[in-house]
């Protein structure tokens, strides 16, 4: 421990030598004195003297680097300033400012001293510049506000101006688009001087108020208002189409007088008006050989003249009606005519009776009826020539249903088979009636085929007597699949009855004491008996389907409304088992009838 201190003793004598040297060495000494007075440790003395070296050390240091900071600041405002030199040497479009030496010497205040005053030059021309630039944008912005249609630009100090580019070659450029929007906006007034000119001879020949209609395009447009004119992009489309529409009407009222003119040229020639009575509109007959360009007197397409030539259109109109009623009566039966001899549907006699009531009234043009009924009849006549193949086979199907009706009558009759006067005929007329009969289902599927593939072809319903053909015929299919299963649930019926019978001959015969020709004879008039009920109950279904197949056309709408196409599915997949029914019943019936003579 002595050693320790012994070895803080020696430094203590060196530093207290040094200081005594200094003023802080005085001080120093009287702390020393004050320590022996007081008997303060060796320890406790070099630890005081390390706090005072180490406090002198820090004031030294905050006033190094006071220095420091100084120093730094001045080396910053000398950076900025010729960062800020250069920079405006650069947005002024400037190499260097004449005096100024191209590399600076001495301390550094000398140095920001001698910047100073090019410094202040130079932002001086950037105030002028931008005064300059915003002068040129301020112009170049209120006549785009103009031409873009946008409200009155007036504060040209508001222009923004980007001084980073203040360059004389950049304001040449702002300068040359100035100088083009001038010459842009000169151009658009002029436009609009043309689209108003237009507007106002176009008014006047139309006989409408110009002054409303420019102010309807824009208030400015018209003089009186004492606003500059819009010369947007958006009014230039609107003069354009304002223009266009009143020249749309100019042409459309010049066709409407040429029409009326050519109307009242063929009126007087077909009555013979007199030249004085023509006379009164030839201010309307003189522009049936004049162009749209060619009219330009004033009040000449007036609504009031085109009203005047209607009404003398209308007058000489209702003097024909008469004629071309009888004439347009005479066409509708030519029509009709064709559409029932073809079964084809007929104009409504509502639509006729509303045509015969526009003739009276003259609300539609005589020839264009006429012409009209023309090409319907000459659309009916074809179509009734694509129908008449099919007309023919649905003829063919008609008569062949009545002989088939006739046939079910026929076999209903329980003294068919009796000799009486022209019983024989009506067992020839049987036979033919059944071989027409069996003809039919080929008939159908021929027409069912004929009228789809015409259907197709022509995109529409094939009607027969407002009803649809296909409909009729697949009805008709049906109603004879359900006669041929109730035959063959007749002719099942007969077997068991057969059955019976023969069952109880046996029983007839097996007994002893009985004649050999007494139950043959029992046995014939039974068969005969029974067969005969047979073909009664095959006729009385046959008589029940026909019945209903009377009103097969308003059923087949029906059939097609309540889901008859999936029916009709279902049935041409039974088609088959009903043509094997249909010659079966054709076999029994052949055998009940045969056999008996006339």
């Amino acid at each position: 421990m002595e050693y320790q201190v012994g070895s803080f003793q020696t430094p203590v004598r060196m530093r207290s030598s040094a200081l005594l040297e200094t003023s802080c060495g005085y001080l120093l000494q009287e702390l020393q004195m004050i320590w022996n007075e007081v008997g303060e440790d060796q320890f406790e003395r070099e630890k005081v003297m390390l706090d005072l070296e180490q406090e002198c050390l820090e004031v030294y240091r905050k006033k190094v680097d006071s220095a420091n900071v100084s120093r730094a600041r001045l080396h910053q405002e000398l950076a900025e300033a010729e960062a800020e030199f250069t920079h405006l040497l650069l947005s002024l479009g400037e190499r260097s400012l004449p005096g100024r030496p191209e590399k600076m010497t001495g301390t550094l205040k000398e140095q920001l001293d001698s910047i100073t005053p090019a410094l202040r030059e130079m932002r001086l021309r950037k105030d002028d510049r931008v005064k300059k630039y915003r002068a040129v944008q301020g112009q170049i912005q209120k006549i785009s506000a103009e031409i873009a249609g946008q409200p009155e630009y007036n504060d040209s100090s508001m222009a923004t101006v980007n001084e980073n580019d203040l360059s004389l070659k950049k304001l040449e450029e702002y300068q040359v688009d100035l100088q083009r929007l001038h010459n842009e906006k000169n151009e658009r007034l002029q436009r609009v001087e043309k689209y108003i000119d237009k507007v106002h001879n176009l008014s006047a020949i139309l006989g409408m108020d110009s002054s409303m209609i420019i102010t309807k395009v824009h208030p400015s447009l018209n003089e009186l208002s004492g606003m500059s004119k819009n010369i947007s992009d958006s009014i230039l489309a609107k003069l354009n189409s304002t223009v266009e529409s009143l020249e749309e009407e100019k042409q459309k009222r010049l066709e409407k007088i040429c029409q009326l003119g050519r109307a009242l040229t063929n009126l007087w020639n077909l009555m013979d008006t007199p030249s004085s009575d023509r006379q009164l509109f030839s201010h309307v007959t003189d522009l049936l050989s004049v162009s749209s360009a060619e009219v330009s007197n004033p009040e000449t397409l007036t609504p009031i003249i085109i009203q005047q030539a209607e009404a003398e259109v209308k007058r000489l109109d209702h003097l024909k009606a008469s004629k071309m009623k009888e004439l347009f009566l005479k066409k509708q039966n030519e029509l009709e005519e064709i559409c029932n001899k073809s079964h084809m549907e007929i104009p409504s006699q509502s639509e006729m009776d509303n045509i015969i009531n526009l003739l009276n009234s003259g609300e539609i043009d005589h020839a264009d009826l006429l012409m009209s009924m023309d090409e319907q009849i000459t659309r009916a006549k074809e179509e009734a020539s694509s129908r008449k193949s099919i007309m023919e086979k649905v003829e063919r199907w008609m008569m062949a249903r009545d002989e088939e009706r006739w046939l079910e009558e026929y076999n209903r009759d329980e003294n068919r088979y009796s000799v009486s006067r022209g019983a024989h005929k009506n067992l020839r007329r049987a036979e033919r009636a059944r071989i027409t009969a069996n003809k039919i289902p080929a008939l159908v599927d021929l027409l069912l085929a004929k009228t789809k593939s015409w259907e197709e072809e022509r995109k529409k319903v094939f009607l027969y007597d407002e009803v649809p053909l296909l409909a009729m015929l697949e009805e008709y299919n049906m109603l004879r699949y359900e006669k041929e299963e109730e035959k063959q649930r007749q002719r099942d019926k007969k077997k068991v009855q057969s059955q019976v019978i023969v069952e109880q001959e046996n029983m007839f015969t097996s007994r002893p004491g009985t004649s050999n020709r007494r139950p043959s004879n029992r046995s014939l008039n039974g068969g005969l008996s029974n067969a005969m009920p047979l073909n009664r109950r095959l006729s009385l279904g046959i008589q029940h389907l026909g019945s209903n197949s009377i009103n097969s056309a308003t059923q087949g709408i029906s059939f097609i409304k309540e889901g008859g196409k999936a029916q009709g599915e279902k049935m041409f997949a039974r088609l088959s088992l009903a043509s094997h029914l249909r010659d079966e019943t054709a076999s029994v019936v052949s055998t009940f009838s045969g056999p008996v003579s006339p």
